[in-house]
């Protein structure tokens, strides 16, 4: 109630990016003090609960429901997300080299479509500031993904030196790391999710993370593959065949989408990815796809509309293992995380489950 009737009436009355770099700097500052920490614990914090703990990978989660990348772009504020109710964050997109990004404006709300529209353009401090960052913050009780991406000027042939000097530089920070090529805002990003273009930069990606795991030793750790929504049923099939060859550990469906259908606001003339509630059934049709054509065996992280406990267990339902938010984030404040994790357990308990892990591609057994 806090952040509906007081935070969200004053930021939704802010640029949506300058509301964006306050809020970050808020958590920022609350996140790294003690007391600071244990009040947004006490304020939003989620009970661990047996139900919803899982492991993959060889990491454990407390709850299904993370940060999507994109929000904490440079890993600012990492520890006040840690504290907020959040299973795992996801960080960046970061590229090699810092990156302004696209001009501003750059980011619109749809209130009306509960969406947002972005065309950001990996704006970024780099791997050296994001490094910079995650050595100089407090102590993080939730597993952390590192987004990585390619930059601008970098043509798509040497995508592949981009992704490795990324690994390369934050091996030693992340849980695990999740390979963007699929975010519609860097020219000629999302042709990387087709052909031998793909193949060979996952070759590299995976030879870099074996480099990597040979150097600091213990659990090697994990890489995803974050893909777009907007694959013809053929690419999907494709691409997805070629991710589950590479050897890489899941795939994150799915990134925002292009597509302008049934909007409303007159910001849907904005160019840029769309997120939010318009994407949620798209996104959840795309598991439900990936789930079929890898026989539940890859893990998938489920992104894209997700507002309510329903939404989330329906891509769980569908194969997502784990899912993240980001829009409903932004509409309903942090009090989501509660509502999320409590409306998950009153539907595992209804259809008999006692792990969410049982829960994971159901509504395919279930046919």
């Amino acid at each position: 109630m806090l952040y509906k009737n007081i935070a969200k009436p004053v930021l939704f009355r802010m640029d949506p990016e300058q509301a964006h770099h306050l809020t970050i700097d808020g958590l920022h500052t609350v996140g790294n003090v003690p007391g600071g920490r244990r009040l947004l614990r006490a304020m939003y914090g989620v009970r661990p609960c047996p139900e919803l703990q899982t492991e993959l990978w060889g990491i454990r989660f407390d709850n299904p429901v993370g940060l999507a990348a994109g929000l904490d772009k440079n890993a600012k504020a990492v520890p006040g997300f840690s504290n907020i109710g959040f299973g795992f964050m996801e960080v960046g997109t970061v590229t090699p080299k810092l990156q302004e990004g696209n001009e501003k404006p750059r980011l619109f709300r749809l209130p009306p479509d509960a969406a947002l529209i972005n065309r950001m353009g990996f704006n970024n401090v780099g791997i050296d500031g994001m490094k910079r960052n995650l050595r100089n913050q407090g102590h993080r009780s939730i597993p952390l993904a590192i987004n990585i991406g390619k930059n601008k000027t970098t043509p798509n042939e040497q995508a592949e030196d981009d992704y490795r000097a990324c690994i390369r530089a934050l091996y030693g920070y992340g849980d695990f790391f999740v390979v963007n090529i699929s975010s519609p805002n860097t020219p000629d990003l999302r042709n990387l999710q087709h052909g031998d273009d793909l193949s060979r930069l996952l070759a590299a990606v995976i030879g870099e993370i074996q480099a990597q795991h040979a150097k600091f030793g213990g659990r090697q750790k994990p890489v995803l593959v974050k893909i777009a929504p907007d694959l013809t049923p053929e690419e999907v099939e494709y691409t997805v065949a070629t991710i589950d060859r590479s050897g890489v550990s899941g795939i994150i469906a799915s990134n925002t989408t292009l597509s302008r259908d049934g909007l409303s606001h007159e910001n849907r003339k904005e160019t840029g990815g769309l997120s939010g509630r318009p994407l949620t059934e798209r996104s959840t049709e795309l598991i439900r796809t990936i789930y079929r054509l890898t026989d539940g065996k890859l893990p998938i992280i489920g992104s894209g509309g997700i507002f309510t406990a329903e939404d989330a267990y329906e891509k769980i339902r569908a194969g997502a293992s784990l899912v993240e938010v980001y829009t409903a984030l932004i509409y309903e404040g942090p009090g989501l995380l509660r509502k999320l994790n409590d409306g998950l357990k009153t539907l595992l308990r209804k259809d008999g489950f006692s792990r969410i892990s049982e829960a994971v591609g159901s509504a395919h057994r279930s046919k």
